[in-house]
């Protein structure tokens, strides 16, 4: 447990917090950072073909310890973190033994992690968890992940007996802002399937995830003296809100859940001459995913009608595409996790994916790559957190994985 717990606080003290405004690639400068601590951290434990290319992937090498053919499996995490919130200077707070009762993050500013907002916290009474100081996010989201499959690695080799094939592992910047798989390697990378460590609560397994747009909106007024105004100014303000107002309300990320899409207005900015609003667009159905772009569209273009102008300009791109539809032709590759997780006594929760991960572009890249849990909660925030025996179980996942399809290779 301790050295799962020193090596997570290693890499979540390290800023690596990705940009969605930048187009460089990495986003930030920083994500480099925790990429050389990881080159040599693999490098330490023995990995082989250890490498880390001009755009801050890592990739790395467990070779097979057996006689036969083996199919090549991965395991995939991210370094970057969420620019929804700072992560800066995170100082991570140890909780043993957690009692089931409220944590105080910070006294100073009276912020409190408590169970009777977030009940998932007392799934893990009696565990050992690990919690923000309440003025920054932690990272989990996915150093627990990076800790995961290093703490596997390095568990495997120093345990020849366990049998298994050829193990490829990669760390890829700059998913929390779409573009971790962008320039992924997946011919160099070599598998023939992988595993992104990126799941929330300990026994999630997902192989479904939204289809995904982005979209921008601009709307274009007039500004001339309010004493003078009538007939002449166009408040671009009072348009934006009319535009948020003739969408369904109730198709917002906080009124849904399962398999329901929505509309996510994340970001705005104006005056009375321009207003940008920012959204997202989700669903899991493509026919209904592809409905909500037009209803997006159609909407603007009743409002420049009724203004008898163009005052509204919608811009739409595709951001990533629900993964069912590669996964589904090789489930097997769900069912090993599925054993994995029940024979160390996990009940797998196999459940669509409200976000996407690098595995669902990996995917129509030609890498099947399901979602495991890594075991965090309450990703992006300062309230966010991790059970440590939750980031031990996944531990254990990757190595039973690793084993279980050494042994369907030989029957």
């Amino acid at each position: 447990m301790q050295e799962i717990i020193d090596r997570f606080i290693k890499y979540v003290t390290i800023d690596t917090q990705s940009d969605p405004n930048n187009a460089a690639f990495p986003s930030t400068e920083k994500q480099w950072d925790l990429a050389k601590v990881l080159v040599k951290d693999l490098e330490t434990i023995g990995m082989k073909e250890v490498t880390l290319d001009d755009n801050c992937y890592i990739m790395a090498t467990l070779p097979s310890n057996l006689e036969y053919n083996v199919p090549t499996i991965g395991f995939i995490a991210h370094i970057d973190t969420s620019p929804d919130y700072s992560g800066t200077k995170v100082n991570p707070k140890i909780h043993k033994n957690y009692n089931g009762n409220d944590i105080v993050l910070n006294k100073k500013e009276g912020i409190v992690l408590s169970p009777n907002y977030f009940e998932d916290l007392l799934l893990y009474k009696g565990q050992t968890l690990i919690t923000t100081d309440g003025t920054t996010l932690l990272g989990a989201d996915d150093k627990a992940g990076i800790t995961e499959i290093v703490s596997a690695m390095k568990y495997l080799i120093e345990h020849p007996e366990i049998k298994h094939g050829k193990i490829r592992i990669a760390f890829t910047p700059d998913e929390e802002v779409g573009k971790g798989a962008h320039l992924f390697d997946v011919e160099k990378f070599g598998a023939e399937w992988a595993y992104t460590m990126d799941g929330s609560q300990i026994g999630e397994l997902e192989y479904e995830n939204f289809n995904a747009a982005g979209a921008k909106v601009t709307i274009t007024g007039k500004i001339v003296h309010p004493g003078y105004a009538k007939g002449k100014m166009v408040n671009s303000l009072l348009i934006a809100n009319e535009f948020i107002n003739k969408l369904p309300k109730k198709e917002v990320p906080e009124h849904t859940e399962g398999y329901e899409g929505f509309f996510h207005l994340y970001d705005l900015k104006g005056t009375v001459e321009k207003t940008e609003l920012q959204y997202i667009i989700r669903d899991h159905d493509m026919e209904l995913f592809e409905k909500r772009k037009s209803h997006f569209q159609n909407l603007a273009e009743s409002i420049n009608e009724a203004a008898g102008s163009n005052v509204i300009s919608i811009e739409i791109q595709d951001q990533y595409y629900n993964m069912k539809e590669k996964i589904e032709p090789v489930m097997h590759i769900v069912d090993i996790a599925e054993e994995a997780m029940k024979s160390i006594g996990i009940k797998p929760l196999i459940k669509a994916i409200r976000g996407g991960t690098d595995g669902s572009q990996l995917s129509y890249k030609g890498l099947p790559c399901p979602n495991i849990f890594a075991g965090g909660h309450n990703f992006h925030g300062r309230y966010e957190y991790v059970p440590v025996e939750s980031m031990i179980k996944a531990t254990e996942v990757i190595v039973k994985i690793a084993e279980i399809t050494g042994k369907r290779a030989k029957k």
